[in-house]
């Protein structure tokens, strides 16, 4: 399905070189950033005191959350668990304030509120967890690099693998540079968010590198900026709805699903947007650079596919 058809292909390979200098500033002020500010990592990695309250009607989500802020609590978490009456409040550590303290402070305050909240559980999350969950995240986050990377060399060629690799890896750095710069709060459902945006962004660099091998099939006079241009071109339509349906999905969790997922829609908005730019600024562009050719995509002597042209000897004898 297209929305419509572009009948003259763009030359987006023709300010290629300019396009990838940008790419390069950001991605090197994104590491600064990173190393300079550092995330700001939530309860989950840093540790904390996880509390849960029950009330005797459907609780108000932000009221509560302004009450336990109100105590000095900074990047308290609140959402519902299990019902509308159940509450789960997340406190970061606090030097000096043992859990029991931070709890007895906090639902305190609920009960002036309301006294007829009740205390379900109080757990403490320790460093020891956070750190276990980083390890694992890093590790998710290198298995799916190296999935990628071998998926894409057996599909298509180790260029194109290793054009898509730098061009994820600017994805993901760009987002916690964003991360870092503005000191949001890094969660889990954020972590979730960077790997969502890895699948997301190799599977556009997918559809353009299947193209370019498409249009070397079919075009066997087209040089290879050509090609590009006419691959990133021709899937121009199903970008936009792609990416625009899934985008209008997204911005509907920032601006209605509340402070729960407000970090996580917005990691994968700034992914949505920068995957599309990589995969036609940064992957097509850096396999452009790599030198990738016909010959490359196109082995001789394999089976001729429909559409291809046809060969000049075949039916020849001797």
């Amino acid at each position: 399905m297209e929305f419509f058809k572009i009948r003259r292909d763009i030359p987006f390979m023709k300010n290629a070189l300019v396009f990838n200098v940008i790419s390069l500033v950001t991605f090197l002020a994104a590491v600064f950033f990173l190393f300079s500010r550092g995330l700001h990592l939530s309860v989950e990695f840093t540790g904390g005191t996880v509390m849960e309250v029950s009330y005797s009607q459907p609780a108000d989500i932000e009221g509560v959350r302004r009450t336990v802020a109100g105590l000095g609590f900074s990047d308290v978490q609140v959402q519902n668990f299990g019902t509308a009456r159940d509450v789960l409040i997340r406190l970061p550590a606090q030097k000096g304030v043992s859990s029991a303290q931070q709890s007895d402070r906090a639902i305190a305050a609920l009960k002036a509120t309301d006294p007829g909240v009740t205390l379900k559980r109080v757990e403490f999350v320790g460093p020891q967890v956070g750190e276990e969950l980083v390890s694992n995240g890093l590790k998710a986050l290198a298995m799916v690099v190296a999935g990628i990377m071998i998926y894409l060399a057996l599909r298509f060629e180790w260029k194109f693998a290793v054009a898509a690799i730098f061009a994820n890896l600017h994805d993901v750095i760009i987002i916690l540079g964003f991360f870092a710069f503005f000191q949001w709060e890094f969660s889990l459902a954020v972590l979730a968010a960077v790997l969502a945006v890895l699948g997301y962004s190799v599977n556009e660099s997918v559809v353009i590198f299947d193209r370019i091998r498409e249009t070397f099939r079919r075009q066997r006079k087209m040089s290879t900026t050509e090609v590009i241009d006419h691959a990133i071109t021709s899937t121009i339509s199903r970008t936009i709805i792609t990416h625009g349906s899934t985008q209008i999905m997204v911005l509907s969790m920032l601006l209605f699903g509340g402070a729960t997922l407000y970090y996580f829609a917005l990691a994968l908005t700034i992914g949505i947007l920068f995957g599309i730019y990589s995969s036609v600024f940064v992957a097509a562009a850096i396999a452009m650079w790599l030198g990738i050719k016909r010959e490359d995509l196109v082995k001789s002597g394999g089976a001729r596919r429909e559409g291809d042209p046809a060969d000049p000897n075949a039916g020849a004898t001797v």
